[in-house]
């Protein structure tokens, strides 16, 4: 997992990077995704409307961050304090690192003569993006962790699939998020996550070798 957090950290960087230098392929990129994603949410507003309630109920920040706390609960009603408090405590890294960003990057978000949507704050990452990916990863740990059987592990990673494709294109759509901001909040999530599985994974050897070393000193 260390791997996998150094390469999204070191690709979310690059995005930061050339969305903060104004590098041009990529904003002609963002700029002909946007314009044509927003004709087709004015051209077809039944679909807007679908996007509309995926993206403010199902894949809102806010939805994920209680789904987490569900769990978190569950995790401490099992005697798993320790987990649950490592959960929640990723859960709180992500939306620092995503308002910590949106404040120093301030990326404008897209402008229409016609929105169909709107949203607060800076542009990039999209929090959405961001936090749904954070909860991805986390709940597919926690599946793995505790023997989820290998169809439910199945189903939930095509489950995270799914929304994180899903949250991306209805950001986009709605014309309130350029792809890129999509893209970074992919990558830092998936920094956030494996890096604290990564870092939960340590902190067990370690306190897996004290114990054999006191067991041993016995």
């Amino acid at each position: 997992m260390t791997a996998v957090a150094v390469a999204c950290a070191a690709s979310a960087a690059l995005v930061l990077l050339l969305v903060v230098v104004r590098w041009q392929p990529l904003l002609a990129c963002d700029t002909a995704l946007a314009n044509g994603l927003h004709r087709a949410a004015v051209d077809a507003p039944g679909w807007t409307r679908a996007s509309r309630l995926l993206t403010d109920w199902l894949w809102d920040p806010w939805t994920v961050r209680a789904g987490l706390a569900v769990v978190v609960g569950w995790l401490v009603r099992r005697g798993e304090w320790l987990l649950g408090v490592w959960v929640a405590a990723t859960s709180l890294v992500g939306t620092a690192v995503q308002q910590g960003l949106k404040a120093v990057v301030d990326r404008a978000r897209p402008v229409w003569p016609d929105p169909v949507a709107s949203a607060h704050y800076a542009a990039f990452p999209s929090g959405h993006a961001l936090s749904l990916t954070v909860a991805g990863g986390l709940a597919l740990w926690l599946l793995h962790r505790h023997g989820a059987a290998r169809v439910y592990r199945a189903a939930a990673a095509v489950a995270v699939g799914v929304s994180m494709l899903g949250v991306g294109f209805t950001r986009v759509h709605l014309g309130v998020h350029w792809a890129s901001d999509v893209v970074g909040g992919w990558l830092l999530g998936g920094a956030v996550a494996a890096g604290s599985v990564a870092a939960h994974a340590a902190y067990e050897r370690r306190r897996g070798a004290a114990g054999r070393g006191e067991a041993a000193g016995t």
